[in-house]
């Protein structure tokens, strides 16, 4: 049984769709039968899917059987960084989503995974590759990937104490003065569009340290350590500075270049083996757009 204290991101918003977040391996269709049949409660109580959250609702999970991951297996030559019998590092291309989703169910990470896999790692009631956290589409890098249910926990853990280490190197517009400086400020879903995050005093802390790696005409080319671990930190964090993403059609408030998506690359993770306790760390090249990209920019400095 799981018990969820509703955030401040899902108050007013129908809990069927809250729980559409919460609870990310869950179809629509599975979420709205775990409410009909009582496997999910408001308050200790039933309620119906189109019921708005209000603040300290608090949303109780029953246990149920593990759903089946209905996603075909497909061999997408996934370029495997690392792997052990317990965990998998994984360096993401560009324009791959990592779940399926709807108009996404074929050429994800979770379809390459489980053509790779042998045995999948039950989590929140599904039967599902581990993904351990996740990055966006057009975001490119290193992913941790558990193989059993006790390294899920642990690399979990890790995720939640901030004691991973994430490093991503992302162009921006314009030029800093500073060389370095942190971004500490909320982050929630936006109240005015569900799909995108926000800044938002009521939200979660979100922290972004980032180091000023190259200077260009009109960019800046950085280093990001993540803190926390929020959706879009650091597209958000960027946008709110002034300083978006090059690339970025949701966060990026200037003409976007190319077709590319934004230029933010996972570069380093870092992490304690959840069987050997050791620490693990790996690196990835930037990829071949991006650094073209830096070559073009650096004709015209």
């Amino acid at each position: 049984m799981l018990k969820v204290n509703l955030e401040s991101d899902y108050i007013g918003l129908r809990l069927d769709k809250a729980l559409t977040f919460i609870l990310p391996d869950k179809s629509r269709s599975t979420i709205l039968k775990m409410i009909e049949n009582g496997d999910i409660l408001l308050n200790d109580k039933p309620f119906k899917p189109s019921t708005k959250g209000e603040e300290g609702d608090v949303l109780t999970i029953n246990d149920v059987e593990p759903e089946s991951l209905d996603v075909e297996a497909e061999d997408l030559n996934l370029n495997i960084v690392y792997q052990d019998d317990d965990v998998m590092v994984v360096n993401k291309p560009k324009g791959m989503v990592v779940h399926p989703a709807c108009g996404n169910y074929s050429k994800t990470l979770v379809n390459g995974l489980l053509y790779e896999l042998d045995e999948l790692p039950e989590i929140n009631g599904v039967l599902r590759p581990g993904i351990v956290h996740r990055i966006d589409k057009d975001t490119t890098g290193l992913l941790m990937v558990a193989k059993s249910e006790e390294a899920m926990k642990s690399l979990t853990e890790q995720l939640k104490e901030h004691s991973c280490k994430r490093e991503y190197i992302a162009l921006v517009y314009g030029e800093f003065q500073e060389n370095r400086g942190r971004i500490n400020v909320p982050i929630a879903r936006s109240k005015l569009d569900r799909k995108k995050m926000a800044v938002d005093k009521e939200g979660k802390e979100a922290i972004t340290n980032f180091e000023v790696l190259k200077r260009y005409k009109g960019f800046t080319l950085v280093k990001c350590v993540l803190e926390t671990g929020r959706t879009h930190q650091i597209r958000v964090h960027f946008e709110y500075i002034d300083h978006p993403l090059v690339g970025d059609k949701v966060y990026g408030r200037r003409k976007v270049i190319g077709d590319q998506g934004q230029f933010l690359h996972a570069k380093t993770i870092g992490f304690k083996h959840p069987r050997t306790g050791k620490w693990c760390e790996f690196t990835s090249e930037l990829p071949q757009y991006f650094t073209d990209f830096l070559n073009t920019l650096e004709e015209i400095r």
